[in-house]
């Protein structure tokens, strides 16, 4: 009979790894809902066009390319809406983790340690991934349904949330 020491049963034992899709509340966070977040999402996005809407009132017609009988975003006007949004919510996402929906709405976007996400980290790598990815048409529509889509799953975060490790929270 071969007796087996409990050490050695610990030390052959297989690793044991905790893998969570669900970022661990800190403190006082609270995950904000999905419909709130879909609020938030459509205050800025028509925000967003009458802004632009008005800006094309008083920009030259050449901005926009009528050539083909309808407005075609390419990369002009993709850099431009960024520049755009980031004009009307820098100022907020740099000092409250905010857009105008969001503060609005009372959620706020922050680190998945609860830390504040840095400018850097919101425009460039939260928003800004987003924008250019829309310079291609199809590439870009691709990714806007799966990233909207994502929130679906238990960690409410879409794929702009974890290309950042960011998570949208009740303020």
């Amino acid at each position: 009979m071969n007796q087996t020491n409990p050490q050695d049963q610990q030390r052959f034992a297989p690793p044991r790894a905790r893998v969570a899709d669900v970022p661990s509340s800190s403190g006082s966070l609270e995950m904000a809902e999905r419909s709130t977040r879909f609020w938030a999402a459509m205050i800025d996005m028509v925000l967003l066009m009458v802004v632009f809407g008005l800006l094309l009132v008083v920009l030259p017609e050449s901005f926009l390319n009528m050539e083909r009988g309808y407005w075609s975003f390419d990369v002009i006007e993709s850099l431009f809406g960024f520049v755009l949004f980031m004009a009307i919510n820098g100022h907020l996402l740099r000092t409250q983790g905010q857009t105008v929906g969001k503060m609005l709405l009372k959620i706020r976007v922050v680190r998945t340690d609860g830390s504040r996400a840095s400018l850097m980290t919101l425009a460039g790598v939260r928003y800004g991934v987003g924008y250019l990815l829309n310079v291609v048409l199809a590439v870009g529509m691709i990714y806007g349904l799966i990233d909207s889509l994502s929130i679906f799953r238990d960690s409410r975060r879409c794929i702009h949330d974890l290309i950042a490790d960011t998570m949208v929270v009740k303020a």
